[in-house]
């Protein structure tokens, strides 16, 4: 064979031999498994729950092969914790909840609810029995057998479904459930990680979160973090409690003072975006719905009617203020809700209104005295000396005078005072013509007289 044709025989096999290198390298690095990790700290919300079950949905989508999840948190509420429980219950991809450093209350389901949990050196676990928020300084108070039940049992289902302890699970919850040698009656139940590693609550322990993938058998995986988008971080926020007990007292505070000044101005609108963003952020997390809102824009609207058209305040007021209160007590309780929640969140909106009467009253009283809030608050008194009332030297110098009527007064007439002819109003009562009157106040333009018919006027 010519050297020529054994040169081009070899120089295509070398070819051949790199081109299938190439193609088995490719296959390779695209069977590298892939793994979201999702952050759960800070205060469990409703705003969390959409942000979880996104990535669960991308993360079945991209065909991944597990997600982390991972736990650091002191809890938060039940039922934002119950959505995300069903939702990993309910997902296709492999769950795992890593504890660093806390799964604490609401927590503790979460992780009790992935697939399988690990936890670093100095971690804990539990106490998840709910309580109620009391007022600011106070602490929470525990609520009532019905609501202990009812998340005791969720966490014991959570426990039965992934072959866990379920006898642990409620000790977590309820403090009358009794694990000899493990916990006495009375004490709620939290675990270090070797409490769980040794009663089979945890599968096992590690450092970090490659450290734990490569236990499971996940050897160099590509690491997807995820983080919630504008969207999700911006509802996250509205909900916060603190962020949306302001949101209710600067909606009080722009309502209160919108029925002080004069026409629909800044504080008006300032209190309607405040309630808009309110219902916004709730109705995002399934909290608020057309029920809630609506009953909230009918209250919006008493108000407006009643500042607009209808002088004074009356029927139409209260209940506009009752309608919004009762909106803003509803979008505050989620589904399933017990007498407890419902008094914690009227309590909240309550102290919300109060803050707000405060704010509006010190407002009232300074804002007159600065330059831009002079353009926003009526005065008390609109002065006479300020070009307010006709010919104000004349008339408050009839003040105290006594006079007789020239013409009947029903109420409006003349009357004669020291030789003059001067426009007067009686007090309500009808004076006929040469009665005897007496000056009794003179208000911006008015002259009110009162009858003096014997030696005991009346004062």
């Amino acid at each position: 064979m010519p050297i020529g044709t054994i040169k081009r025989i070899t120089g295509f096999a070398l070819l051949g031999l790199v081109l299938l290198a190439s193609v088995l390298t490719g296959h390779a690095q695209e069977k590298r498994p892939v793994v979201y990790v999702a952050p759960i700290d800070g205060i469990i919300d409703l705003g969390l729950a959409p942000f979880v079950k996104r990535v669960l949905e991308e993360a079945e989508q991209a065909g991944a092969t597990a997600v982390v999840l991972d736990i650091n948190t002191f809890g938060g509420r039940v039922d934002a914790a119950v959505q995300i429980r069903d939702a990993l219950l309910a997902s296709r991809v492999r769950t795992i909840a890593f504890v660093n450093k806390r799964a604490i209350s609401a927590g503790a389901l979460i992780a009790l609810a992935s697939e399988k949990i690990v936890m670093t050196d100095g971690a804990t676990i539990g106490a998840a029995t709910p309580v109620q928020l009391g007022q600011p300084g106070e602490k929470a108070e525990p609520v009532g057998e019905k609501t202990v039940s009812y998340v005791r049992k969720e966490f014991r289902a959570t426990a039965e479904t992934r072959k866990r302890p379920p006898l642990i699970a409620e000790a977590m919850v309820d403090a009358d459930v009794v694990i000899p040698g493990l916990i006495e009656k009375g004490k709620l139940l939290t675990l270090t990680t070797e409490e769980a590693l040794e009663h089979k609550l945890i599968d096992f322990r590690a450092d970090t979160i490659e450290s734990a993938l490569q236990q499971l058998g996940l050897v160099a995986p590509e690491i997807r973090s995820a983080s919630a988008n504008w969207a999700e971080s911006v509802v996250r926020f509205l909900t916060h409690p603190v962020v949306s007990s302001l949101l209710i007292t600067i909606a009080m505070l722009g309502i209160i003072l919108e029925m002080r000044t004069p026409g629909f101005g800044v504080p008006g609108g300032l209190g309607i975006t405040s309630l808009a963003l309110f219902f916004w952020g709730h109705w995002l997390v399934q909290l608020a719905g057309w029920e809630e809102v609506l009953i909230g824009v009918a209250g919006v609207l008493l108000l407006l009617l009643e500042v607009l058209v209808i002088p004074g305040f009356g029927v139409a007021g209260v209940l506009g203020i009752a309608a919004i209160i009762a909106s803003l007590v509803l979008s505050l309780v989620g589904p399933g809700f017990t007498t407890a929640v419902v008094l914690a969140a009227a309590g909240r909106v309550v102290l919300s209104l109060a803050f707000a009467l405060v704010a509006s009253l010190v407002l009232l009283r300074f804002l007159p005295r600065l330059p831009f809030g002079r353009r926003l608050i009526l005065s008390r008194g609109l002065a006479a000396t300020d070009g307010y009332a006709s010919a104000p030297e004349s008339d408050v110098q009839w003040l105290g005078k006594t006079g007789r009527a020239s013409s009947p007064l029903r109420p409006a007439g003349i009357a004669d005072i020291e030789g003059r002819r001067v426009d007067v109003v009686s007090d309500g009562e009808h004076i006929d013509a040469g009665e005897l009157i007496k000056v009794a106040l003179v208000d911006g333009n008015r002259v009110v007289v009162r009858h003096i018919a014997d030696t005991h006027p009346k004062e």
